[in-house]
């Protein structure tokens, strides 16, 4: 388990606490240091990611977008030309969903936790997740869920950090992502913990092929996967039957 510096948290129920503490203390200054911190690539990740939805194939459709935050990716797909449909964000931090419903009329946040999702089987016509996997509590648990609520043929499309293969570009990586990154982030978001216990769940989530085995055993087929600048970031992909 995952533990930050001042050693808070010691099992599911302390991470669950924590993360939500953490994520409804730092909204305010979130998309500003999502932006700051990545050098704005963050942005161009989202695109991506919605790029991989195949949502021109419903786009009058509902859309799941889970563990939603501030609604960012939610949002990156109302906007698309030709989308007509509606994007439901589900976050069990609601302060965040405060934030980012005014980023678009369309957007549908909704209170949630992503291991206990109140949606009906094969609500949606696809599903995305931004940063946020490596948040809960039970990984394989929030995966099922995801794989239950989407329509037979839809896509689920998630998008999470990773660090670059060995080699120099990873040295000076880890460097940032791990003394920089977090002073930054702790002066910025007046956290103490917050964007130290970022790299800290980066380096526990699974790696790429245990990943797409995953996706594979809850019931996803035709998993790919793609890694975004050097790897740090990567796109996973798969659909419902």
């Amino acid at each position: 388990m995952t533990s930050t510096p001042q050693g808070v948290i010691q099992g599911v129920e302390d991470k669950r606490s924590y993360v939500r503490g953490m994520f409804t203390a730092i909204a305010p200054r979130y998309d500003l240091l999502n932006h700051v911190l990545s050098l704005n690539i963050d942005r161009r990740w989202r695109r991506m990611a919605i790029g991989r939805l195949q949502w021109e194939s419903a786009p009058g459709g509902t859309y799941l977008d889970l563990c939603a935050g501030t609604l960012d990716l939610a949002a990156e797909l109302v906007r698309r030309d030709g989308f007509c449909g509606e994007v439901v964000g589900a976050d069990f931090v609601v302060p965040m969903l405060k934030l980012g419903k005014r980023k678009h009329w369309a957007l549908r946040p909704v209170g949630a936790d992503a291991l206990e999702l109140p949606f009906s089987d094969g609500r949606f016509s696809g599903c995305t997740v931004g940063f946020g996997v490596r948040n809960l509590t039970d990984l394989r648990t929030g995966l099922r869920e995801a794989h239950r609520v989407l329509r037979p043929g839809a896509r689920l499309v998630v998008l999470e950090f990773g660090t670059p293969r060995p080699g120099p570009l990873r040295m000076l990586y880890l460097m940032y992502f791990k003394h920089v990154l977090p002073r930054v982030g702790r002066i910025v978001s007046k956290h103490a913990s917050a964007y130290s216990y970022l790299p800290d769940s980066v380096q526990d989530f699974p790696d790429v092929e245990a990943f797409c085995t995953l996706l594979r055993e809850v019931g996803f087929v035709g998993v790919g996967t793609m890694p975004l600048t050097f790897g740090i970031a990567h796109l996973f992909w798969g659909e419902r039957q």
